[in-house]
């Protein structure tokens, strides 16, 4: 039996014939911090007795966060006291490149030469969706508009009812308005649940104009694809089928992990999605299997395969009435309207306490809301009692 030991080979203080770091500590420390994510992150941020965050000032962060990188590297120990320290510190909270890659296609189909001879010899694209969605939206939209058509008037607002509804009338009059102008009309980017109001786009009118003049239609479905898994409430997306690409996240209502995202196209040729990344494209290529984004697929299919769409209905079906409950306990509750302007500092106080972390927004001239989404399957009614009580009580002196 020949001895698998080497005589160690030093070239100017490193090692070239062995491993330069101890594997089996590293081992250790990974299964430790799992330990310790799945103790502190996953089975506390689901406790209802734990505090949703431990708010603490920034300068005050600075002194109790020590993250200044050394010469030396921090033993074992004090790496995982880090890791504690960062969870402790930070927020407890459950986006996507889909609509930039929606915009990319959108623009190939019109200039299919794009890659070859850039932005130069486009005429002024012009993209359109609706005034909520874009109110609300423009962090995701804005800067990849910005990216893909060189001018900031690429963005057409169509009206909307009240509700955010997208007007599809004011729609076509907005297409020909850009064509008279000399503009090149190119996607239309309809919305399925938007941020705030969660309004669903009238999808098959919209459908209907785009095929009139030869647009890309892709869907924002990132939040209310969700409701196509409830038999009574995914009439809200008919007509999405005829849409040439989708956006959707199932780690927003279908409670897989953080991020989730699908990007769906109709168009099996992948053609188009050559302009976005060869790599992803190469018919060399052994497997989908070797994709970097395979993670994403298998949270989702472990998800669907867990629950069931039976499942996944009931608990649409629950959130909406528990939806519903929230809307009649406001109404009936002395003090509270469902628009109030102090929002903001009762935001402050909740972080402060930490007993609850709920967002606001404002919406074109109203006062900051609080905008609650309900998602998880463990909420229940009582909990809902909880949200109100904690308001009432943190703005009762306001």
């Amino acid at each position: 039996m020949v001895s698998s030991r080497k005589n160690t080979v030093f070239v100017d203080g490193v090692i070239l014939n062995g491993p330069s770091t101890d594997a089996r500590a590293g081992e250790k420390f990974v299964e430790e911090a799992c330990r310790l994510i799945m103790e502190e992150v996953v089975l506390k941020a689901t406790d209802i007795n734990e505090k949703v965050c431990e708010w603490r000032p920034p300068e005050q962060l600075k002194q109790l966060l020590d993250l200044e990188l050394r010469d030396t590297g921090e033993p074992h120990q004090r790496l995982l006291e880090l890791c504690q320290d960062v969870i402790r510190y930070s927020v407890k909270t459950s986006g996507s490149v889909s609509n930039m890659y929606a915009m990319n296609l959108a623009r190939y189909k019109y200039c299919p030469d794009i890659k070859e001879k850039g932005l130069s010899g486009l005429p002024r694209l012009i993209l359109f969706t609706s005034a909520e969605a874009l109110a609300h939206g423009r962090l995701v939209i804005f800067p990849d508009c910005f990216i893909r058509c060189p001018y900031f008037s690429s963005f057409y607002a169509a009206p909307d009812e009240p509700g955010g509804k997208m007007i599809p009338e004011e729609l076509e009059r907005q297409v020909w308005q850009a064509k008279k102008e000399g503009a090149a009309p190119f996607l239309v980017c309809a919305t399925s649940g938007t941020t705030v109001l969660g309004a669903f786009d009238p999808l098959d009118e919209i459908a209907d104009i785009c095929e009139r003049h030869g647009l890309w239609l892709h869907v924002d479905a990132s939040w209310g694809g969700s409701a196509l898994m409830s038999r009574k409430h995914r009439k809200l997306l008919h007509g999405i089928h005829r849409a040439d690409s989708v956006a959707w996240n199932p780690h927003k209502m279908l409670m897989a992990g953080i991020q989730c995202c699908a990007f769906l196209v109709k168009d099996k040729s992948g053609g188009g999605m050559g302009a976005l990344c060869a790599s992803l494209c190469d018919s060399d290529a052994l497997s989908i299997a070797e994709d970097c984004l395979k993670t994403q697929y298998l949270k989702a299919a472990v998800v669907y395969s867990k629950r069931s769409a039976s499942w996944l209905e009931r608990l649409h079906l629950i959130l909406r009435r528990l939806r519903g409950y929230l809307v009649e306990e406001i109404k009936k509750r002395e003090g509270f309207k469902l628009l109030m302007e102090v929002a903001p500092a009762i935001k402050e106080r909740m972080m402060k306490k930490g007993s609850l972390m709920l967002g606001y927004q404002p919406h074109r001239g109203k006062v900051n809301f609080f905008r609650q989404v309900l998602i998880s399957p463990q909420v229940r009614r009582e909990d809902m009692d909880f949200l109100l009580d904690e308001i009432d009580l943190l703005g009762r002196d306001m």
